[in-house]
């Protein structure tokens, strides 16, 4: 614990404009939080797998998309043992819908690793070393797994960090609310602060102009439709759905053309598919072999 929060003080040299005391501005947090509370399904749960689970499934992906399919994977794979023993094939199959593919496949590496260690890790330090685990991530895990403090900084979060303590301001740089985030985290019961900030957070955007639009790290998502993202998960489906047999690359380049087609645009090559699949090959989701690719 370090003195700023223990005197109820924002760090010295951040303090935020306009100026709120820290205990003024955790009072009205705790309070929001207890109006605005959602009572998800990983909420109900200290188990750190089962958490993870979820802060991997709501990066980038809406709650109402998460609830459902969250739980859908835990009957597949209820614990990290049995997941770090499916079949690759088996998790990206699983996983389809869900978007950013790359995640599935961090969590079966982590699972591997974690599985092989034989104890889910708990130091900040160690969960940021496995792969696709950031520093958010590892927070939020610490947070809702074990009641640990650190520096939880997601979208609603920041959303909420922008709102009331910046309203005026753009370009608020993620390395100046930092401190901020850390110094408001109180050293106990930080699994429902977080709670409260999560879901003060998602209420603010559905009310107000999003103020993490206001943060310098924010980043305006490119359509999806048509881009070379959504072609990448088409034939990621379609080498999944043959895994067993294996799929050429002229029966990817047709299907990919028939999906066009439909929505009016152009044909896809022979050589776009293959490169597709060649991508694809070298970040680990397929394989090729006697010319046929593979799961």
């Amino acid at each position: 614990m370090n003195e700023e929060r223990l005197e109820g003080r924002w760090p010295e040299g951040v303090d935020p404009r306009p100026v709120i005391e820290l205990d003024t501005f955790r009072a009205m947090i705790r309070e929001k939080g207890r109006e605005l509370y959602r009572d998800l399904p990983w909420r109900r749960t200290r188990d750190p797998y089962e958490i993870w689970v979820s802060e991997v499934m709501l990066q980038q992906t809406q709650v109402s998309r998460v609830d459902g399919r969250w739980q859908r994977w835990l009957e597949r794979f209820p614990t990290v043992v049995d997941l770090a023993q499916a079949q690759q094939a088996d998790v990206l199959a699983e996983w389809q819908g869900m978007g950013y593919n790359r995640r599935a496949l961090s969590l079966l590496r982590c699972a591997r690793i974690i599985s092989e260690a034989g104890a889910f890790p708990t130091s900040q330090r160690d969960l940021v070393a496995l792969p696709g685990i950031g520093p958010a991530t590892a927070a939020g895990i610490r947070a809702f797994a074990f009641d640990k403090p650190g520096i939880y900084l997601e979208t609603n979060v920041r959303t909420v960090f922008l709102h009331e303590l910046f309203p005026q301001e753009d370009a608020v740089s993620d390395r100046f609310l930092a401190p901020l985030v850390e110094a408001a985290c109180p050293a106990h019961d930080v699994r429902s602060w977080y709670y409260a900030l999560l879901d003060y957070g998602a209420w603010l955007k559905r009310i107000v102009p999003n103020p993490s639009r206001r943060s310098r790290e924010h980043v305006r998502q490119t359509s999806f439709e048509g881009s070379h993202r959504q072609k990448r998960a088409m034939v990621l489906r379609l080498v999944l759905d043959a895994r067993m047999q294996g799929i050429d690359t002229s029966l990817v380049a047709e299907a990919l053309s028939r999906e066009e087609e439909q929505s009016g645009r152009p044909r896809v090559t022979t050589d776009v598919a293959h490169d597709l699949l060649c991508e694809l090959a070298r970040e680990g989701f397929c394989q090729e072999r006697s010319g046929r690719w593979y799961a």
